[in-house]
């Protein structure tokens, strides 16, 4: 077997998990090293620059992604994600090392049948796209060859990886302990506490005392950092004022979209062909007096029912079957009728009435319609003076002075919701905002309408605690709250204490009589039962039956979780749940029944699951066996520069 250069990259994961799709221009990188350097080699194995480069701006992506807010590359530095990225491809390339030196090989026939079936390379059809994957790879400067050449290293490594840690399973012990675990039901009973069932009402607090909570919980009466910041835009909706429209332009618009403005009467329709006329007349029969609908016969012949749905037809495009069906003043199902396929009836869904827009009744609608057009138009036409007047050197004073935009600041926060036809509400517009320095010149912007913009970090205001006296109805309420929550805490610890008490079993009663050795004679005496509590019954509300995934509709979920905590019937807890505060008591523990109706499947996924995580532990213990023997070695001038150029 001939012994091919490998790249430790995961081509597979990369296709199927759509990045080869992303491209790295939205990071600035566009060309690290000619395609030649190495950042890594693990024996003959090696991690190109830009297998690193491509790792490195999908992890950053995905990480902004994740947290809703653009990162530079210095904070993926600080986060530790240029690390995380070699440490996963030196794992590949010890693995496919590992591959290549004991001879794991696949075939051509894998290779293409991995690469056919990959989601990135299909077409409109669903079908493997020769041109969407030529097109790829030359976006992702990839030769098909060498692409093909990392697939097969990939199945290699995917075959090393099945070999090692495919025989695993759970033993059945844990795989019964886990399950019974999970079908395991509880009984219990709950009491929510409110202000009504506190001793006496909350005092006012004195002004010293609202004083010392703003300063001690300054954190909730902190403003965000803001970000001043002066713009200048324009979009359509701003200009389409100055956009002239002549008569005989609106009505071009008009006759050219005339389907949207004249459409004949429709009919909602679905057809179901039988195989023969007296099977549909036996159906309609059957209709007609109400023993089965339409829809069980489509689902008796394998059908659904967007498999006989014909959607909105007009009377001209329904043939044969256009008189019966378009006869019909109600929905209903008409047939059977001849049709090219063979006797069918039709059912009528819905009736749509035809529409009749005139051009005069249009006319506002297509004038304020083909204005924004124009406007976005306009608009686009002077981005490249816009563009030029920045370039120049001219502010946004004097950008709003010389062009049509219009001149605004803002006070800029993350979480501040968008008012109603500001800039802040347009998506490109916060990016911008969010990762914009004070040092940055202003640069032109497109916005999703069809409109431009340019801004200028003028100020970064830190987090500051908001005085006292501006917040002071928000501190009384915030301390009000926080107080009314720590004396029911206090009340429901008393009540558990009580409750405690009175579910205790009863001290055994005094014997009558006692053998010749001091030992009370009680034959055959059983434990006492516990006591009822003193709180009435109708106070608590019981739940029975309980799983730890069911959901307790308006109740918090920490009320299910203390309930499950609970080690024996009878135990009683108090239950914080920020806001609210329950007392809670354990009334039964309900085994699970591993023979029942529910079992079977959950005991499959949890052996599947288990079988997975064991797996992965295996592999994981078996690849860092790998890279401890590997002789590896980095370039790290390489992996500098291309951390320098990632953006």
């Amino acid at each position: 077997m001939s012994q091919l250069r490998t790249k430790g990259k995961s081509s597979i994961v990369w296709i199927l998990m759509g990045l080869m799709v992303l491209g790295l221009g939205g990071f600035g990188v566009t060309s690290f090293s000619g395609g030649t350097t190495e950042v890594a080699s693990v024996g003959e194995t090696s991690i190109s620059a830009d297998d690193y480069a491509r790792a490195l701006q999908q992890e950053i992506r995905a990480f902004s992604q994740q947290t809703g807010q653009p990162i530079t590359m210095q904070q993926a530095q600080q986060l530790g994600i240029p690390q995380a990225v070699q440490a996963r491809l030196i794992a590949a390339a010890a693995l496919a090392e590992q591959a290549r030196r004991i001879g794991v090989s696949v075939g051509d026939a894998q290779v293409a049948q991995t690469i056919m079936q990959a989601d990135a390379f299909r077409g409109p059809n669903g079908d493997f796209d020769r041109t969407a994957y030529g097109e790829i790879l030359r976006r992702e400067r990839l030769t098909e060859a060498d692409f093909e050449a990392d697939v097969r290293d990939d199945e290699a490594r995917l075959l090393l990886q099945r070999a090692v840690a495919g025989g695993v399973q759970t033993p059945e012990p844990m795989v019964d302990l886990t399950t019974r675990w999970l079908l395991e039901t509880r009984d219990f009973s709950w009491r929510e506490l409110t202000e009504d069932d506190l001793p006496a009402p909350v005092a006012e607090p004195d002004e010293q005392t609202l004083r010392a909570w703003h300063e001690a919980n300054g954190d909730r009466f902190t403003a965000p950092e803001t970000r001043r910041i002066t713009y200048a835009w324009a979009t359509p909706n701003m200009l389409s004022s100055e956009v002239q429209l002549d008569e005989a332009a609106l009505r071009a618009v008009y006759d050219q979209n005339i389907a949207e403005f004249q459409q004949p009467e429709r009919r909602l329709v679905s057809r179901l062909v039988f195989p023969d006329a007296e099977q549909a007349q036996a159906a309609r029969a059957q209709i007609d007096a109400a023993e089965k609908p339409f829809e069980s016969f489509v689902l008796e012949r394998g059908l659904t029912l967007e498999d006989v749905e014909l959607g909105e037809m007009t009377e001209a495009e329904l043939g044969a079957a256009a008189s019966e069906v378009f006869a019909l003043e109600q929905p209903g199902v008409v047939g059977p009728i001849q049709t090219d396929l063979g006797p069918a009836l039709f059912s009528v869904n819905a009736i749509l009435d035809p529409v009749n827009v005139t051009f005069e009744e249009a006319r506002d609608d297509l004038r304020a319609e083909a204005a924004l057009s124009a406007a976005a138009r306009m608009i686009q036409d002077r981005a490249p003076d816009y563009e030029d007047l920045l370039a120049g050197g001219a502010t946004l004073e004097d950008l709003a002075e010389e062009t049509e935009l219009e001149l605004g600041q803002i006070d800029w926060t993350a979480d501040a919701s968008p008012t109603e036809g500001g800039i802040e509400g347009y998506e490109t517009f916060r990016e911008r905002a969010a990762e914009i320095q004070t040092s940055d010149f202003p640069q032109l912007f497109e916005l999703a309408d069809g409109g431009v913009f340019a801004l200028r970090l003028d100020e970064i205001v830190p987090p500051t605690l908001i005085p006292f006296e501006e917040v002071r109805d928000e501190v009384l309420a915030d301390w009000r709250a926080a107080e009314v929550q720590r004396q029911l805490l206090a009340v429901a610890a008393e009540e558990r204490v009580a409750a405690v008490a009175e579910t205790a079993p009863a001290p055994a009663p005094e014997a009558s009589t006692a053998g010749a050795n001091g030992v009370v004679a009680n034959p055959g005496r059983q434990p006492a039962d516990p006591q009822p509590a003193a709180t009435p019954a109708e106070t608590w509300t019981m739940e029975e039956g309980l799983s730890r995934s069911d959901w307790m509709d308006g109740l918090p979920p920490q009320l299910l979780s203390q309930a499950f905590a609970l080690a024996e019937p009878g135990e009683v807890d108090v239950v914080d749940a920020g806001d609210r505060v329950f007392v809670l008591r354990l009334d039964a523990i309900n085994d699970a029944d591993l023979g029942g109706e529910d079992a079977g499947p959950i005991r499959q996924a949890v052996q599947a699951r288990l079988d997975q995580s064991i797996q992965a532990d295996i592999f994981d213990y078996y690849a860092r066996h790998i890279q401890r023997g590997a002789e590896l070695q980095l370039n790290q001038q390489a992996i500098n520069a291309i951390n320098a150029q990632v953006q």
